[in-house]
């Protein structure tokens, strides 16, 4: 038997939950113990009689976090929360963590064994625990940039559709993945002018069957993208590298260029964003002007609908976390290639290269560093 625990996320406007009342029923009905913090799931409206009905036990932060082997998260643990990390622990949320040497550190330091949501991959090279929130976050992305673009406040006043008459919003988006996706879908949708950028041919070639004539596609380049910017109403910055850092595609004079009142949306701001003039907000202090551009920089966009973003990712998790409680950390990444890939860090060694690279800290294979197989 296993012992799984969920707590309260304490970041800043963080209302989704690891566990969800039917994610609980599920490890429960397995055998397995499940600690749920009080009031873990009030964001999402559940409280604490719906996760005792399906089988957890409700208890304080500190018990959580003290006795549990798995600890099921959403976002990246606090300076508070690291404090209550265990050797020989497994910590299951997702990190982030090349835009975070504090925290790889603190996680180092703490020998708990840390698999991240956004590096577990399939050999098609998709990161199925990812998607979800990405689609979430692409939607939200075209979203946001059309409230931000408008007035009162400090947009420059435009509809996104525009009318007859009246020219529709440019919408200029950088990548063209699953957030990519989304947010173009969005915009087109909705009636804007889009314009997508990537450096894979054949990933703009997916844009162009899908949205034929509705969407110009561009190969990523600085001039291409400078030039393109200097037309732009909103940009949304969609671009993934897995465990790295996100490239800086987008400079200060490419922003100024832009103008005054157009609105920045930079999804990538989770690995330290895409733009040279881009730095984490929060849902409730969400917007900056710099170089007269607003600037969207939320690092949990999905948190703003916790309903639907905490039923996704359980969907997506739950597999996966039955499987870790079922075989115990070590033996489940050994039968899982997928999941061993999103360890980032463990036994006080980072197990990703790309992570390792981006913050200049010796890498450690996965398999030289593996938890001991008791749990």
């Amino acid at each position: 038997m296993t012992t799984i625990g969920t707590v309260r996320e304490i970041k800043n406007e963080e209302f989704r939950v690891g566990l969800t009342p039917e994610g609980v029923h599920a490890l429960a009905d397995a055998g397995h113990r499940v600690l749920v913090e009080t009031r873990a799931g009030a964001g999402i409206g559940c409280d604490d009689a719906a996760y005792r009905a399906a089988g957890a036990t409700i208890a304080d932060a500190a018990t959580v976090w003290g006795t549990s082997d798995l600890l099921v998260k959403v976002k990246e643990p606090l300076d508070e929360e690291c404090a209550l990390l265990r050797d020989h622990q497994t910590l299951f949320t997702y990190l982030h963590l090349a835009a975070l040497p504090a925290l790889t550190h603190a996680l180092i330091a703490s020998k708990v064994t840390a698999i991240a949501y956004e590096t577990v991959q399939l050999p098609d090279g998709s990161l199925p625990l990812l998607i979800p929130m990405s689609q979430i976050a692409g939607r939200m992305a075209t979203e946001v940039g059309a409230q931000w673009l408008r007035k009162p406040g400090p947009g420059r006043g435009k509809l996104l559709s525009g009318i007859p008459g009246a020219s529709p919003a440019h919408v200029v988006v950088l990548g063209a993945g699953i957030v990519a996706e989304n947010a173009i879908e969005t915009a087109v949708n909705l009636g804007a002018r889009v314009s997508v950028f990537d450096t894979r041919l054949e990933k703009l070639r997916l844009v162009q069957q899908r949205w034929g004539g509705r969407a110009t596609t561009l190969m990523s380049s600085p001039l291409a993208i400078g030039n393109v910017l200097r037309d732009a109403d909103i940009l949304v910055c969609a671009v993934l590298v897995p465990g790295a850092s996100a490239p800086r595609l987008v400079t200060r004079e490419m922003v100024r260029g832009m103008g005054a009142g157009a609105v920045i949306v930079d999804v990538s701001i989770d690995q330290g964003g895409t733009c040279e003039t881009s730095r984490p907000t929060t849902h409730d202090d969400p917007v900056y002007v710099e170089e007269g551009v607003v600037h969207y920089c939320v690092a949990n966009m999905p948190g703003a609908v916790p309903q639907t973003s905490t039923a996704a990712l359980s969907a997506a998790t739950l597999p996966y976390i039955l499987e870790l409680a079922r075989y115990g950390t070590r033996a489940a990444l050994e039968r899982d290639p997928a999941l061993a890939q999103g360890v980032l860090v463990s036994e006080g060694n980072v197990t990703y290269e790309a992570l390792a690279s981006s913050l200049e800290l010796p890498y450690v294979p996965l398999s030289a560093a593996l938890p001991p197989a008791a749990r």
